[in-house]
Parts: C-alpha cells; sequence; structure tokens
C-alpha cells in the first residue's frame, strides 16, 4: 500500500474479516484505504451513505485501490439501533434509484425467494449436522414462498449488523461494508435489523420512521427471511468448523419457531 501513496504515510491494517481495508496517515491526515471494494462506492459516496471517496486508482495486477475521508466516529451500539435516524437511512438506501440502476449496470439480478430458498437447501445436502432439527425449517420456507413472492426489489445491504452503522463525532450516520449488497425484497434487511434489535411492541413506530406501515404481508415476509438468514448463519458458521456459533445460531431459530405472526 506504501508505494501507491508514496513516502512519509504509514499504514496499518484496519481490521475486519476481510483483511482488505487500511489506515494510512501522514501527519495529521488519514484515510481509509480498501482493496477491491464494491464497485459502486461512488454512488454510495455521492448519496451521503459511506464516507466520502477521495480517489480510486487500479493497479498493474487488476486490483482497485478506493481511498475515503477518514471520520472520527464509532460503531452504534445494538441498543442504539432502535434510533430513527437509523430507519431513515435505510430508507434513502431502498428508495435510492441511482444505486438500484448503478447494481443492475454491473450485472446483478435480483434475489428472489426461489433463489434464496434453492441455495439453502443445495447446502444441506453438505450440512448434515442438524440435517433434522432444521428440515422443517425448510419445509416452512417451501410451503410459504408463494406468500413471499413480490416485484417489489431494491438495493438491500444484506448485513445491517450495528458494527456495520458509524456515527461520526458530529451525529452524522454511515452505513458501512457494501459488499455484499443485493438486489431483493427491502424485508431482507428489514426482518435482520428489527428481529435482532427493535422489540416487537416498537416495529409500527419505527417502521413509520422508515416510512411504511406494518402490514401483514411485510410480518410474513421478514419472517420468511429472518428465518432463511438463521439457517445460512447456521451452514456458514458449520461450514468454517465453528461449532459454538452454529449452535448459537441453531438455538435462535428454535425460539424463532415460538414466536407467533399476529
Amino acid at each position: 500500500m506504501k508505494h501507491i501513496l508514496g513516502s512519509g504515510w504509514q499504514v496499518k491494517p484496519a481490521g475486519g474479516a476481510t483483511g482488505e481495508a487500511y489506515i494510512a496517515q501522514y501527519g495529521e491526515e488519514k484515510i481509509f484505504l480498501k482493496r477491491n471494494s464494491s464497485p459502486f462506492l461512488a454512488v454510495l459516496s455521492a448519496e451521503g451513505i459511506v464516507p466520502k471517496l477521495l480517489w480510486t486508482k487500479r493497479l498493474e495486477n487488476g486490483d482497485v485501490i478506493t481511498a475515503q475521508h477518514w471520520l472520527n466516529g464509532r460503531e452504534l451500539k445494538a441498543a442504539e439501533m432502535d434510533q430513527q435516524i437509523v430507519a431513515q437511512l435505510l430508507s434513502k438506501i431502498h428508495r435510492s434509484q441511482e444505486l438500484l440502476s448503478m447494481l443492475r449496470r454491473i450485472g446483478i439480478q435480483p434475489l428472489t425467494p426461489d433463489a434464496v430458498l434453492n441455495e439453502l437447501v443445495n447446502r444441506s445436502f453438505q450440512n448434515t449436522k442438524y440435517q433434522n432439527e432444521i428440515k422443517p425449517y425448510l419445509d416452512y420456507l417451501s410451503s410459504h414462498i408463494d406468500a413471499v413472492r413480490t416485484d417489489q426489489f431494491v438495493v438491500c445491504h444484506a448485513d445491517v449488523n450495528h458494527n456495520n452503522w458509524l456515527i461520526t463525532e458530529d451525529q452524522r450516520l454511515y452505513l458501512i461494508d457494501w459488499d455484499g449488497a443485493v438486489i431483493a425484497d427491502p424485508a431482507l434487511d428489514l426482518a435482520m435489523l428489527l428481529y435482532w434489535y427493535v422489540p416487537d411492541d416498537e416495529w409500527d413506530s419505527w417502521l413509520r420512521s422508515y416510512g411504511v406501515p406494518l402490514t401483514t404481508s411485510l410480518k410474513t415476509r421478514m419472517y420468511w427471511y429472518i428465518v432463511a438468514q438463521t439457517i445460512e448463519s447456521i451452514y456458514w458458521h458449520c461450514e468454517r468448523n465453528q461449532p459454538e456459533q452454529a449452535n448459537y445460531w441453531m438455538n435462535y431459530l428454535s425460539q424463532l419457531n415460538k414466536q407467533i405472526l399476529h
């Protein structure tokens, strides 16, 4: 990384799962660097969804390095995810035609419930540890798929974990780490955020800040997607030989089974 910036810059890893992010500092100046970040980072920056993009450089080996303005801030805490500003920023993202057009231009196809279910079924043949326990949930996804098919597709972040929300010292909120973005039913993002972070008796008011009513259809779609996402988490950890984490999500899936859709 140093040869890109020139002499005098100090570069260190920024952490994260991919190991492709860095912090570069020259005196008091700091920038955030990432290798092969989301190809629509420029649009996210222009929309004010991520910190400002400063420049992009393509290396001889084909890698692309992006530099973003460094902001002093922190990750949102789990208890802060029920705030109105979170609902409003997610609403802005889901309503952005610029983001949607960009993802379509780079060839991203909508992620349908059928594609989600097919992927889980295929992975179930390789993940045998919880096969008997998970089968009833896969059957549920299959039997309710007609109720969740929709022609409403938006850009979804697909990992709205509180660790991906950055709030600055002057209270500006950003949603970062867009490597897994998809075109999908907005219920995919809403399910994870509401089920993980917002008490169900606050869903109605949270969604009013987001800009939609809490309908029976939305409840059904969110439940479908949180079940699917939880099964995916179980498989993900099983495939990486992480039994404790897989067991955590298996227990979570069992708790979901006890919930009643009103």
